[in-house]
């Protein structure tokens, strides 16, 4: 080889080869692990890992190419949170999604430095999560999934829809501490609509069965349920009692609906996840959880059940259906 071919060739190695391996980092495949708080048959997390993995498609991410995609599903289990977060840890995530309180604070307790996305948390300053919403602080941001104002909708809603009742009974579970610390509010809308406020403490499915038999044991009782996982993984249970008991209950989500329900009001829990991977995206491609502030809910939505209704012999008026997103039949 001539002299001067040869410096041609040490000089096209000197371009091309950094710019190769500048290629080949930015499509090294990232790490996500996913926490999940229901069982892997249960359709409702199906739909919201489509929708989670949907939005990273949309900035694209490609599950298989240049991420990898970790999930545990727990079925509400406390041990298994526990378990699965450890275990997700130790495949050195890039990032984390916790969705919800129980599943947040098991990889909490595990790590102060992987970042972590959170969804379906009710208050996360007052929990501890987070600083404050507009900067977090930490590893830990996320989605919240309801403010305080929407304890006074909801139990405005079941009197609206059931003028009769006189007692509602706030069904949470007293280990999270969002709805403990909200009680107070609950009771005050309670008074002041004239109704009895009834504390429902339940973490377990006898403790469903036994509070929604007590309610019923008066007449003119109606059911709020608050949304925590508890709630969550029993809700056909919950569903059936209150329709075998014939007591009036709102939900926090539209999936109890779907199961059989009276009515829901709540964010679109879909949604939410779609928009979880808006900042998994900022995080893995740098951002740090300390500068993406915690974003509140954007939407919700009215769900009627007109088949419970008619069980329960309520009267549902035109313009209460008028106002419903959606009206199952």
């Amino acid at each position: 080889m001539r002299r001067r071919d040869f410096i041609k060739v040490l000089a096209g190695s000197a371009i091309t080869w950094p710019l190769g391996a500048h290629a080949q980092q930015l499509e090294q495949v990232r790490r996500i692990g996913v926490l999940m708080n229901l069982a892997a048959n249960d359709p409702e997390g199906q739909a919201r890992i489509a929708a989670f993995r949907q939005g990273l498609q949309m900035l694209g991410w490609e599950e298989g190419q240049n991420t990898h995609i970790d999930y545990r599903w727990t079925g509400g289990a406390l041990d298994r949170m526990r378990g699965y977060a450890a275990e997700l840890l130790s495949l050195k995530p890039n990032v984390i999604l916790a969705t919800n309180s129980p599943t947040l604070e098991a990889v909490r307790n595990e790590t102060s430095t992987t970042p972590i996305v959170f969804v379906q948390i009710v208050d996360p300053v007052t929990s501890g999560y987070v600083v404050s919403l507009a900067n977090p602080g930490g590893n830990i941001t996320g989605f919240t999934n309801f403010e305080r104002p929407i304890i006074g909708k909801w139990i405005e809603l079941l009197k609206e829809i059931a003028p009769g009742v006189k007692r509602v009974g706030a069904m949470y579970n007293p280990d999270n501490a969002s709805w403990r610390a909200n009680f107070p509010d609950i009771k005050a809308t309670a008074l002041q609509l004239a109704m009895e406020p009834i504390s429902a403490a339940v973490r377990n499915a006898a403790d469903i069965e036994q509070a929604v038999d007590a309610l019923a044991r008066e007449p003119n009782g109606c059911l709020l349920v608050l949304p925590d996982n508890t709630t969550t993984v029993h809700r056909k249970l919950i569903v059936s009692l209150a329709d075998r008991e014939r007591v009036p209950a709102i939900y926090p989500f539209r999936f109890f609906v779907i199961d059989g329900g009276l009515m829901s009001y709540g964010i679109d829990e879909i949604d939410m996840f779609r928009r979880a991977a808006s900042y998994v995206d900022r995080i893995l491609k740098g951002a740090k959880p300390t500068d993406l502030p915690i974003q509140a809910p954007t939407k919700f939505e009215l769900v009627i059940n007109l088949k419970a209704a008619k069980t329960l012999g309520l009267n549902v008026s035109r313009d209460f259906l008028l106002r419903a997103d959606e009206v199952i039949e």
